[in-house]
């Protein structure tokens, strides 16, 4: 997909997510690498109101090249593209439900999100890290993403938000919505006993089969 079709699908997806309540106002925040460097949601624009012109450009150091000013987290991305190189976009939502984890999760370990169904591990994978609390925009949580990422495709910002990465924005998008509705599933049965989880081996299965 050539750069002027990415930019069309980001707006698209964008406001795909801001219509289902994904993001409110100007919250969240995605990119997408290129051969040429990647391409950012700018900063306070809205998931979605997004025009594929103004989306920003950045070389592949980093640097703005084109469009409006990228996001104030433009770290966050780089340190998730950066940890896995075989991603192709990163999206950053404060999705309800995801965002609750973070508020439940111990900071710097796992969040509690079990393997109820097998798109949550298939899309997710097995291990779900929260990093501990920063301020939005600061740029210190850079490292602390960057070594969460490493051993995961997502991660919850402690008090925040979720963070996804895919092989594609598409990608990306499925897996962050497939993020909320386990979130979601992990609230609604967090007290209910004898809820059924995948078991260890249908879990390997599943991560074996699909990757």
């Amino acid at each position: 997909m050539d750069e002027r079709a990415l930019r069309e699908e980001l707006a698209v997806l964008g406001k795909s997510l801001f219509d289902r309540g994904y993001s409110v106002g100007t919250a969240g925040n995605v990119s997408v690498r290129l051969p040429d460097g990647y391409l950012m949601t700018p900063t306070n624009s809205c998931l979605g109101r997004l025009d594929p012109a103004r989306i920003s450009k950045l070389a592949p150091d980093w640097s703005h090249i084109t469009g409006d000013k990228p996001s104030k987290e433009v770290f966050l991305h780089r340190a998730v593209l950066t940890a896995r190189p075989e991603a192709g976009a990163v999206v950053h939502l404060h999705s309800t439900y995801a965002t609750a984890i973070s508020c439940l999760a111990p900071e710097g370990g796992d969040a509690e999100v079990p393997p109820l169904t097998p798109y949550f591990v298939m899309r997710i994978g097995r291990r779900l890290p929260c990093v501990p609390y920063y301020r939005p925009g600061d740029g210190a949580m850079e490292p602390a993403v960057f070594e969460a990422a490493k051993v995961a495709k997502a991660l919850l910002l402690a008090n925040h938000g979720p963070v996804v990465s895919g092989a594609t924005l598409r990608d990306a998008v499925y897996a962050a919505e497939e993020l909320e509705e386990a979130a979601r599933l992990a609230l609604l049965l967090r007290n209910v006993p004898g809820v059924r989880r995948l078991t260890p081996a249908q879990v390997d299965d599943l991560l074996q089969t699909f990757g």
